[in-house]
Order: C-alpha cells, then sequence, then structure tokens
C-alpha cells in the first residue's frame, strides 16, 4: 500500500501545481462541464438540514461552496496542499467549515461525528485494500442510518489531460456495488453490524449529452443494521437477488419465456393492456417501479411520448435495461438502481 499512496501522490503533485479546475478535473472542458454537472450531482443529496458533513477528495472546493449552504457543518478534506489552500481562501469566509489536508487512508474521525459522507472521484485513487479498510472507516464515522454519496469514473478514463503516468483503478460499477455493500462493523458493544445498502445508483446526464460518456456513474448508500435473515448470508438482498435470483443467464431465460422485454407473466400483452388506460400523454413523467428489463418502458415511451425513469432493485436487471435503451436509441427512457422503498423525489 506504501507504493500505492506514492504512486498517487506523485501524479497529483503533477496535475495540482495551479490548482486550477482544469487540473483538478483533468480535463479541458472542465468549467463547461461543471455548469451543467453541478446542479444535477446537488439534485441527488438527500436535504443537509442540521447536518455535519465530511466531503471528501474535495479538491479546490467545487463543491464545498454549495455544501456549506446546505449543511450545519462541513468538514473538507484534500491531500493536495494547494488544493486545500484554494478551498480556504474561496471558501474560508463561512462560519461553518474546517478545512483538512489529510490522505483520507490516515485520516482519524471519532465514531458516530458524521451524518452525511460526500466524495466525488477519490476512490478510484485507492487500492482495493485501501478502498475496504477506507469504507469501514466511513462506517465508524456515520452516525446509524447517516449516507454515503461518491462519484466515480468507472471502466476507463474520461478526462482530456494529458498523462504520461496514470495509476488510477477504474473498477467496473459491479467491483463498486460489491465492495462497497460488502463492508461491515459492529457496534462498540458488539450488539450489533452495520453495512451499507444502497439507496441508488445512476450515471452522470451530462457526461452522457456532452461527451457521450456513460461511465460516470453516482451512488447513494445508506448505513444500516445488517439482518441475520438474508437468504443464503449475502451482505444484502441486492445481492442476493443478483446473485441468485435474478442471475443475467436467468433473467434472459424468463425474457425467452415471457417475450422480448420482459421478464414476468403478462408480457406485453398484459402491458399494453394497463398501460392503454393510464391516459398518458406525450411529455408527462412516469417512474417505473420494478422495471425489470425495460420493456414497458419502452413500450410508454414509444406509444404515448412520455418521459420514463425505470427504477429495480437488481443490478443485473438495469444492466440488460441499459444495454437495450442504447440498442433503442430512447433519450427520454432512463434506469437506475434504486430502493424503492428509501428513494425519493421532489414534490
Amino acid at each position: 500500500m506504501v507504493r500505492v499512496r506514492s504512486n498517487m501522490t506523485e501524479f497529483w503533485k503533477e496535475h495540482s501545481k495551479d490548482a486550477t479546475m482544469e487540473e483538478m478535473m483533468l480535463d479541458s472542458r472542465a468549467r463547461e462541464l461543471t455548469e451543467q454537472e453541478l446542479p444535477e450531482i446537488l439534485s441527488m443529496l438527500p436535504p443537509l438540514d442540521g447536518y455535519r458533513v465530511l466531503e471528501l477528495g474535495a479538491g479546490i472546493g467545487r463543491y464545498t461552496s454549495h455544501l456549506l449552504t446546505m449543511a450545519t457543518h462541513v468538514t473538507t478534506v484534500d491531500f493536495m496542499e494547494s488544493f486545500v489552500e484554494r478551498n480556504r481562501r474561496d471558501n474560508g469566509h463561512h462560519g461553518n467549515a474546517t478545512f483538512v489536508q489529510a490522505d483520507v487512508t490516515k485520516l482519524a474521525l471519532p465514531h458516530h461525528s458524521i451524518n452525511f459522507i460526500f466524495s466525488n472521484w477519490l476512490l478510484m485513487y485507492l487500492s482495493d485494500e485501501e478502498l475496504t479498510c477506507c469504507l469501514e472507516k466511513m462506517l465508524n464515522w456515520l452516525q446509524p442510518g447517516g449516507f454515503l454519496f461518491f462519484r466515480e469514473s468507472c471502466n476507463h478514463r474520461s478526462g482530456d489531460c494529458k498523462r504520461d503516468f496514470n495509476p488510477t483503478c477504474y473498477r467496473s460499477e459491479a467491483q463498486y456495488s460489491h465492495l462497497a455493500t460488502s463492508a461491515q462493523v459492529e457496534a462498540s458493544d458488539g450488539s450489533q453490524t452495520f453495512g451499507f445498502e444502497i439507496v441508488f445508483k445512476k450515471k452522470v446526464q451530462t457526461y452522457v449529452e456532452m461527451k457521450n460518456n456513460p461511465n460516470q456513474i453516482c451512488w447513494l448508500l445508506q448505513k444500516v443494521p445488517r439482518s441475520s435473515s438474508t437468504p443464503n448470508r449475502f451482505s444484502t438482498f441486492q445481492q442476493f437477488l443478483d446473485n441468485q435470483q435474478y442471475t443475467r443467464r436467468g433473467i434472459l431465460r424468463y425474457e425467452k419465456m415471457f417475450g422480448a422485454g420482459y421478464v414476468s407473466t403478462g408480457g406485453p400483452s398484459t402491458t399494453k393492456e394497463f398501460v392503454d388506460l393510464l391516459n398518458l400523454k406525450p411529455g408527462q413523467k412516469v417512474l417505473d417501479v420494478g422495471c425489470g428489463i425495460g420493456g414497458g418502458d419502452f413500450y410508454m415511451a414509444k406509444t404515448f411520448g412520455v418521459d420514463v425513469l425505470g427504477l429495480d432493485l437488481s443490478d443485473n436487471m438495469v444492466d440488460i435495461a441499459m444495454e437495450r435503451a442504447r440498442t433503442e436509441r430512447l433519450p427520454s427512457v432512463q434506469f437506475e438502481v434504486a430502493d424503492a422503498t428509501k428513494r425519493t423525489f421532489p414534490e
């Protein structure tokens, strides 16, 4: 791990000399992207009134100023001195901010002292071992019921900045989800075990629209007690679904039985009969809870001109739905992995 940290430090020393937005985002279009991305990302966060927030990998403070207006207190952390000083210079006038220069792998905070952790492009600079350790520390820092929001570049790089040396870990979405939901810690008295459950996982649409890049992914996780009744000792019910109930192979088998785009009885005929009763109009927004692989969503968008957001707890279901969405070329249909019992929307 010492070598990993040394490589990351050298990488960011090279890309933090002027503490500019372009350096921090490793992209020549940083300002244009930020203008569109900031409101999108902030709209994903839960209400932060009364919250103590920990911002990890804060950089020069793109999000800090906004978090400070939303929360009671924000502790903002980055391990590059030039970034921390720029953030302090721009946001130090706020009375509810603490600025810390530290490597997150060495950061120590009191247990249960934080309500919400915000991390943007940090975890991809940690090895798997470091990430697992960091997730366990986050669980300890958070109060029960607290939230972790993180956003990462998955699969490959996104920025256009030249890099002669690049130690970044470009994990898949599935790898992040597995590592995050597998982490767990015991309460100090040993009476309970806590872990993360996924509230939602979704793409950053700004990057899809501006760069044709579907690999910028956000997660919102909640710290919850682990249940001993989860089937077959999977950490979460979602892991059970994706590894047993709805494996990718199993989903495609269901589709052969029930019709293209469908994984349950009734298929296209029942969907048409039911949806035709809804009196849908062009431009309306439809939320499909338990969308499966999206057959009904594509039908509604094509037939009635509505915008559809499909939610499903199964990662495998949503992965297949998004593959089909690219084939269908329907930007009015979007999908996300989400727990419908926890997902919130504006009234």
